[in-house]
């Protein structure tokens, strides 16, 4: 006896799901017909780990996270063109700030329980477009306690920069700012009693940029 199992969309788990020919392959492709779903049609098996839907999710978790284009690439076995592919479509719907972090922060829980919230490591790492005169830094700032990334922005290293940074992170309530040296942006714009250089406290930021 044949056991047959229900096709579900891997977009939207409707099992609303009909044949939709075969590729050049012959692979069976299928179409969703949830109306709410706007990924139409799909593959239950693809040889390209690039099309399949957690994929796709892991690749923008992993670059929201620090990882590299080629660590990307290594970690889910698939051509750093691929990655660099994905993060282009999705690059108008990406933000600089971590917001789903920032919705699971309540306000009076950020104010009162600074023990849970409040604390950042701040860096900055550089690489240079077609010279080294050309550089491009990245500014970065994770969660102290959880080494969850917070926000970035990308520019020069200067002051202004700095600042697009820190308003990023205003919606957090950060109380104490950690980085790892005693650069003059860092000085000239944070206030003494809020602010702690040294490698002490910037130990899971310093791992991300070395990694």
């Amino acid at each position: 006896m044949t056991l047959l199992h229900a096709v579900q969309c891997p977009h939207c788990h409707s099992e609303q799901i009909v044949q939709r020919g075969k590729t050049a392959r012959g692979t069976q492709r299928y179409l969703c017909q949830n109306i709410m779903c706007t990924a139409g049609s799909f593959l239950l098996d693809y040889r390209n780990r690039g099309y399949v839907p957690e994929v796709k999710r892991t690749i923008i978790d992993m670059s929201l996270n620090t990882s590299g284009v080629r660590e990307t690439a290594r970690v889910l076995r698939m051509s750093p063109d691929t990655v660099l592919s994905e993060l282009n479509k999705k690059k108008p719907v990406l933000e600089s700030v971590n917001t789903a972090l920032l919705s699971t922060r309540k306000r009076d829980e950020i104010t009162v329980g600074l023990e849970r919230a409040g604390e950042a490591e701040m860096d900055e790492m550089w690489s240079f477009i077609g010279k080294k005169k050309e550089q491009r830094w990245r500014w970065h700032a994770i969660d102290h306690l959880t080494g969850a990334v917070l926000a970035y922005v990308f520019g020069r290293r200067q002051d202004e920069v700095f600042l697009k940074l820190k308003g990023l992170l205003e919606p957090f309530g950060i109380i104490q700012y950690y980085n790892t040296d005693h650069w003059g942006a860092y000085t000239r714009q944070l206030e003494p009693e809020i602010h702690s250089p040294g490698k002490r406290n910037t130990q899971k930021i310093e791992r991300k940029h070395l990694t």
